[in-house]
Parts: structure tokens; C-alpha cells; sequence
């Protein structure tokens, strides 16, 4: 079989389905690797910054990384902004969506949630509530988004930084993505990791 036999989904039989699945997992495969070259892409996307946004999302990985965070951390910190190419408005909630089941929820939480905190340092120079993170006071990732935008964010668009190479974060990134989808085991709900233990 080279193609399924239907042209509409309700027409379509176990034969199909079993060939499609075959397929869709053979493909899934490969997200880390697409997931790099996103990144390597994000350098078109938005300027104006002292660093290209592949450089920041390499610094914010660095600093994760050297603050001892660990694997599922890391990768956050170095996809948080991927969504800035394909969705401008909602970067944050299509770099969660794409994290959500191959990590912690706690990241993805604050990966969902981080445009809202990143508000409290420039909102009021754009118009905007530099108060909007107050509406998630009380949650309990509330000060993990807060350490997060403060020490690998907000502060990683330094030309001077010493930032590790892409190639020192792939096999974190394969390894996350690697992993089977929504495994509770993983995804840990309500559970926290600290963000800084050990630095590197």
C-alpha cells in the first residue's frame, strides 16, 4: 500500500488507518531534528535586538543550563520562543502546545504563561497592564514563571554572554521528544522541579 484507499475520512477502513498509524509514528520521529531547524530559523524572524532570536533562545538555554535546571527545564527555556515565527500574537501558547506532552506540566505552564509575566518589564512602555501575570497570584507555578522570565528571559538578550552552541542542547532536545507522549510519568501534574539546584 502506498496511499490509503479514501477520499473521505468516514470511508476509511482498518487497513487505512493501520497504514496511516505506521506512518504518522515513523514521522513523529523526526520532530527534534524539525524542531532545530526551527530554531535555526527563528534568525529570520524578529529583529531590532542586540541578539538574533536564535541567540537569545540559545542564551535563556545557557543560562537554564548553568543554573543547574534540568533536562526538561533546559528545553523549555530553549523553545519558549519558537512560536514567533508561525504565531506572532500567541508565541507562548503554541511553544506550550508543542512541549505539552513530552514535558513536565510545569513547564509547560510557564512556558504558556510567560508572555503575561514578561509584561511587568516593559508593559507600561507599550500601553499595556505591566500587572497582567497578578491574575495567576496564588497558582502554584506562579513564582517558577516569575524566577524563570526574571533570570533566563528577560535577561538573555546580551551580545557579550558567553552562549553555548545549538549543537550542546540537541541531544536534550532528542531526548524530550524521544519520549513517549503524554506519559503521566512525565508529565507529573502538580508537581514541582526548582529551576536553579546546582550550577554548572
Amino acid at each position: 500500500m502506498k496511499h490509503v484507499g479514501f477520499t473521505q475520512m468516514k470511508d476509511g477502513s482498518a487497513e487505512d488507518y493501520a497504514f496511516l498509524t505506521e506512518h504518522e509514528v515513523a514521522y513523529t520521529r523526526g520532530t527534534a531534528a524539525r524542531l532545530l531547524k526551527a530554531l535555526v530559523a527563528l534568525d529570520e524572524s524578529l529583529s531590532g535586538y542586540q541578539v538574533t532570536r536564535l541567540g537569545h533562545s540559545l542564551q535563556s538555554a545557557t543560562r537554564a543550563w548553568r543554573d543547574g535546571a534540568d533536562t526538561d527545564w533546559v528545553a523549555s527555556a530553549l523553545l519558549h520562543d519558537i512560536g514567533d515565527i508561525y504565531a506572532p500574537y500567541n508565541h507562548d501558547e503554541y511553544a506550550a502546545t508543542i512541549l505539552r506532552p513530552f514535558v513536565r506540566e510545569q513547564c509547560t505552564w510557564v512556558v504558556e504563561k510567560h508572555g503575561d509575566f514578561q509584561m511587568v518589564y516593559y508593559g507600561h512602555h507599550v500601553g499595556a497592564d505591566p500587572h497582567k501575570r497578578d491574575k495567576y497570584t496564588g497558582h502554584p507555578y506562579f513564582d517558577d514563571c516569575a524566577a524563570f522570565c526574571e533570570r533566563w528571559d528577560q535577561a538573555s538578550f546580551d551580545p557579550g554572554y558567553d552562549t553555548l552552541p545549538l549543537d550542546h542542547f540537541a541531544p536534550m532536545v532528542e531526548e524530550v521528544f524521544d519520549r513517549t507522549p503524554y506519559d503521566p510519568a512525565v508529565l507529573r501534574k502538580g508537581q514541582r522541579e526548582p529551576l536553579v539546584t546546582t550550577p554548572r
